[in-house]
């Protein structure tokens, strides 16, 4: 498919939609479909044509759109009536309507109101804060296109960036487009995408010993990283289930200002409808020539293959993500050399998350002063959350970078339920930290963040109110990390142990203060010692809750029995853990 027959579709479906007086869009993501979204979506079909009405209404299955806490959902967009007025603009042509907690048993009486006043039972307010206060770049599509059909995606514009680099621009004219952006990694680390994109293109295969499999004609690869496996976080994969083909879109130009003709998504396996659209979204992507061998009538090929993981967490550090997909064990290896050098097989390798890699094609399309008129000096553009704990309204979100956490939490979150008072949040999934109240009016980005003691991490952000008990947040997050642990390198394997022996020994009131003490020194220790992020990161939620919340600790403590050294480093063989043993 070349630019011309892209329009061509882009405005069949575009005008096919148009003769429709009614869309009924209903959530299909995990969330709904777990509450019988799907049976919605047929009794509302069933019911328009049980009513004369299937040809002037279209019922569309559509990815999370977000307010995941009031599901089912499905939203209504109704022409204003009947006919569309010349050269309106097409918000001015529609009337939206959002239903929430739909049932099957509710489609006869939605059906029955289309024409009419919505169903007030159902119905929750679209001009809410939670709506209102997002700015949707990487969400854009999701509730609001069928992901199972690439035409509905090309009927917003979708491809159109690759067609565009791939006619108009070289690979270097890419890489200084996302470089200009200020577009950084949303996988955690926040490393600037151009640099990296930059760094393998340069590289040369032959740096370094490769192993290629043989039929794999490529010699860099591009990898999307969907490993998401912090606890509480969804945000890659509502964007696998919602809007596929931009991952695959961003995959494809990356890969073009790289260099590479192949591709993997690694997904968990405990992602099945992601799976399941990612594989559909290639099929239908390979059949319109928008992936494989001259995609586009041009001379680019790119290939794209699934890899499942198993579910560990640690497969979300690169050079463990590499392994798995090689065949072997998903554990990490020293560095450098860097990914970007000698990574899948030995091959310059270019590594980014979902979210990174769809902000790609509106990057090319707006431009990069666009992207980077959004957010902060040096955190540009948004960022999804996954919104979860104690707040009304949770769900995914994505918001402009250096919005503070009061407008999330209070505003766009709808404040603490229950009338408790707001205590922290936690950020970063296991790898971040605990922020206390005072910091609510900060500012939301790279930096602040990790002025705090916390990191942006992939987007988990947990709400916990006045009933939270700090030190039992930390032993969750180090049970967590001591379960993860992939054993390479001591300081994690053992020091994660320590660490949550020791957090158990304080809930159950038998530590003292030297118990403490100790687990600073662990802290210290897995720290800087690690191989890899997980461990290094590992005793963030511990640093963090013995900074803001220390209190928690010595009460605890202080209701203890027996001597102040009654554990002591021998206990817990502290003193045989240093550097060395990494």
């Amino acid at each position: 498919m070349n630019l011309e027959e892209l329009n061509a579709t882009a405005t069949s479906e575009r005008l096919a939609r148009m003769k429709k007086r009614h869309h009924m869009y209903v959530c299909v993501g995990t969330a709904c479909q777990a509450l019988n979204s799907e049976q919605i979506a047929k009794a509302l079909q069933a019911a328009l044509k049980q009513s004369g009405q299937s040809s002037e209404v279209e019922v569309k299955c559509v990815g999370c759109p977000g307010l995941c806490s009031l599901g089912p959902l499905v939203e209504i967009e109704s022409q204003i009536n009947g006919q569309v007025a010349p050269g309106a603009a097409e918000d001015e042509r529609r009337r939206s309507v959002l239903y929430q907690f739909v049932k099957p048993e509710d489609a006869g009486e939605i059906v029955a109101h289309l024409d009419g006043e919505p169903v007030k039972r159902l119905e929750t307010p679209l001009n809410q804060p939670f709506f209102t206060r997002q700015t949707k770049i990487v969400l854009e599509h999701c509730g609001k296109i069928d992901p199972e059909r690439i035409e509905d995606y090309i009927a917003v514009g979708g491809y159109q960036a690759l067609l565009k680099v791939l006619t108009e621009m070289t690979p270097q004219q890419v890489i200084d487009e996302i470089t200009r952006s200020g577009l950084r990694g949303r996988g955690g680390a926040g490393f600037p995408t151009g640099l990296k994109w930059g760094t393998v293109a340069k590289s040369d295969p032959s740096a370094y010993p490769t192993n290629v499999p043989e039929g794999i004609q490529s010699r860099k690869f591009v990898i999307c990283n969907g490993d998401e496996g912090d606890p509480g976080a969804f945000m890659d994969r509502s964007v696998m289930e919602g809007d596929p083909h931009r991952i695959l879109e961003g995959m494809a130009i990356a890969a073009y200002a790289v260099g590479a003709n192949q591709g993997f998504i690694y997904v968990r396996a405990e992602y099945p409808l992601a799976v399941k659209r990612l594989r559909t979204a290639i099929r239908q992507a390979q059949r319109a020539g928008l992936l494989g061998s001259g995609i586009g009538g041009t001379a680019f090929s790119f290939n794209v293959d699934i890899r499942l993981g198993a579910g560990a967490f640690v497969c979300g550090e690169e050079t463990a993500l590499m392994a798995s997909i090689e065949g072997g064990r998903g554990v990490p290896r020293p560095r450098p050399p860097f990914p970007a050098e000698s990574g899948l097989w030995g091959c310059p390798t270019l590594i980014n998350n979902v979210e990174t890699l769809a902000n790609v094609p509106p990057i090319i399309l707006k431009g990069a002063a666009w992207f980077a008129s959004i957010g902060t000096e040096k955190s540009k553009g948004t960022k999804v959350f996954a919104l979860t704990g104690q707040v009304t309204n949770t769900g995914l979100i994505e918001v402009p970078m250096g919005i503070s956490l009061r407008e999330i939490v209070f505003d766009i979150g709808g404040g603490i339920p229950g009338g408790r008072q707001f205590k922290a949040v936690q950020t970063g999934g296991p790898s971040g930290g605990c922020i206390p109240a005072q910091f609510l009016d900060m500012p939301v980005d790279y930096e602040s963040l990790a002025k705090v003691g916390s990191i942006m991490g992939s987007g988990g952000m947990i709400v916990m109110d006045d009933s939270t008990d700090m030190v039992e947040v930390a032993r969750f997050f180090m049970e967590f990390c001591m379960d993860e642990s992939c054993g390479k390198c001591i300081p994690c394997r053992a020091g994660t142990v320590q660490m949550y022996r020791i957090l158990t020994k304080i809930q159950e009131g038998r530590a003292t203060r030297r118990d403490i003490q100790i687990l600073e020194e662990l802290c210290d220790m897995v720290k800087h010692t690690s191989l890899c992020g997980l461990g290094q990161s590992a005793p963030n939620p511990v640093i963090s809750t013995l900074r803001y919340f220390r209190e928690e600790y010595e009460r605890k403590v202080n209701g203890a029995q027996g001597s102040e050294v009654s554990v002591g480093s021998e206990e817990w063989g502290v003193g045989k853990l240093t550097a060395h043993s990494a």
